[in-house]
């Protein structure tokens, strides 16, 4: 075995044996490092796929781990109805839903949005611009299947700018960017910029098919958005690589431009809640501060969310 290969193996086992420290405290109820946190990417049954988990049992496990609040995602189902029924059968935790401009909404669809802030409760935040029906998404899958365009021509396409607009007109959405490319990516920020959106994040900026540089990250903070870091799975193969760049990364841009997320709620993979915790484990590991995850999983995502400062 070579050296190198030792060293990252033995960074794999401490992100591992990180993670199962953070559960157990958890689950001891001991010292709860989710106490205030807010994730803003739950994938969660009812959905077109398995999930590990439903909407009312992940509220449930966030609610028990201490956690304020959650976003709840599908990729192709509008979510702000499952939030007012999950905040009925789980008091005592936020929980928030979206949309998703794929083709199942119609994509670029701004009577859509329009829409959901109308729908009971008022739960409704996210707008991700498209995910898996995103062209940046169905080139990089080297697929043919139809697509949701965002631009032509180095351009937004009217469509997107028609849904930024309806974004606007409500401060409490979020303008997320999905699976767009980098630089339609920033071309969204400069629009929501321009027309006065008071919420933006850059939808996992580092993970397949975004995959945006350090200096593209650093561009989407100075347009006024927040970059997101998801935990996705950090315990296997790749794990400390990927926790290295997203903490080299979140030093670089800056914790005050930075949110955490699990984007959990796979099969196979951990508890959103779980995962989350295991994350902030391992970025602790690598030298972020108290300071720096309060700001990164408490104080941001609840700004983008216009919650008050906890």
């Amino acid at each position: 075995m070579t050296r190198d290969l030792v060293i990252r193996r033995c960074g794999e086992l401490a992100i591992a044996v990180a993670i199962a420290v953070a559960l157990l405290a958890t689950r001891a109820g001991a010292q709860r490092p989710l106490d205030g946190v807010i994730d803003i990417h739950v994938h969660s049954a009812p959905d077109n796929v398995e999930r590990s988990i439903d909407s009312i049992d992940v509220a449930k496990l966030a609610r028990e781990r201490g956690m304020r609040a959650i976003v709840l995602k599908s990729h192709y189902e509008p979510t702000a109805t499952m939030a007012f029924i999950v905040r009925k059968e789980v008091p005592g935790i936020e929980v928030f839903g979206g949309i998703d401009l794929n083709l199942s909404v119609g994509g670029m669809n701004a009577v859509a949005v329009e829409h959901m802030t109308q729908v009971t409760g008022g739960y409704g935040r996210m707008v991700w611009m498209s995910t898996f029906d995103a062209e940046n998404q169905v080139r990089y899958s080297k697929e043919n299947r139809p697509f949701v365009r965002v631009s032509r021509d180095g351009q937004l396409v009217q469509e997107v700018k028609d849904v930024i607009g309806a974004i606007a007109k409500h401060p409490q959405l979020v303008l997320a960017t999905g699976h767009v490319s980098p630089d339609e990516g920033l071309m969204l920020l400069r629009e929501g910029k321009r027309q006065g959106v008071k919420h933006m994040v850059v939808t996992h900026a580092m993970m397949q098919p975004v995959l945006m540089t350090v200096a593209q990250m650093q561009a989407a903070a100075k347009e006024g958005a927040f970059v997101e870091f998801v935990a996705g799975s950090i315990a296997g193969r790749g794990g400390q690589e990927k926790v290295d760049a997203y903490a080299d990364a979140i030093n670089k841009v800056g914790a005050e431009s930075c949110i955490l997320a699990s984007d959990l709620g796979q099969k196979g993979n951990a508890l959103p809640p779980d995962g989350l915790a295991a994350f902030i484990a391992a970025l602790r590991m690598r030298g972020m501060t108290a300071a720096q995850i309060d700001l990164i999983a408490k104080r941001n995502p609840a700004r983008l969310l216009d919650l008050p400062s906890p």
